[in-house]
């Protein structure tokens, strides 16, 4: 069991808090930060999702990992690991600041290129959209204090529109 899935209505000022979550990242980072990209449900125009904003930190290779943990500690964040997914580094947050989720992935990380196809995908295609949205209503009414079985039962979703997104 994990902690309460709440699912709310897309909330436009999401792109606000992106911008102003990544921008002291990107100042600390420096160029170790390639880019940050904004990704999962509250990256997608008009999605319901989890009130929590994504990041991801794309920096050039693994090789810059320690340097971008330590500047990033310098902020208040603490890295965690990679939590079962090879190449994605994840964070705690610093308190005080809106719920998000930090990781860090090399440019070349397939769980990377996966948050980007998924994303891409929906931006592209409303009925998609509609459908996730649904489908994560019904499953957050369905798993209400289990994070673990909600993300579980959106996977042969997400699969499938993958597969659909890089063919």
């Amino acid at each position: 069991m994990g902690r309460q899935v709440e699912v709310v209505d897309y909330d436009p000022q999401w792109p606000r808090v992106f911008e102003e979550l990544s921008q002291p990242i990107a100042d600390v980072l420096g160029p170790l930060a390639l880019r940050i990209e904004h990704v999962g449900s509250t990256s997608v125009p008009g999605l319901a999702a989890k009130p929590i904003v994504d990041l991801d930190v794309v920096i050039a290779s693994r090789e810059d990992l320690a340097a971008v943990i330590e500047r990033l500690r310098g902020l208040g964040y603490e890295h965690r690991g990679d939590l079962g997914i090879p190449g994605r580094e994840a964070f705690t947050i610093p308190a005080g600041l809106p719920a998000h989720h930090l990781y860090v992935c090399a440019a070349d990380n397939a769980e990377l290129a996966r948050h980007l196809a998924f994303r891409d995908h929906l931006r592209a295609h409303p009925d998609t959209v509609e459908a996730y949205a649904n489908l994560k209503r019904t499953l957050a009414t369905r798993f209400p204090d289990d994070r673990v079985a909600y993300t579980d039962a959106k996977t042969t979703f997400v699969e499938g529109v993958l597969a659909g997104a890089v063919s």
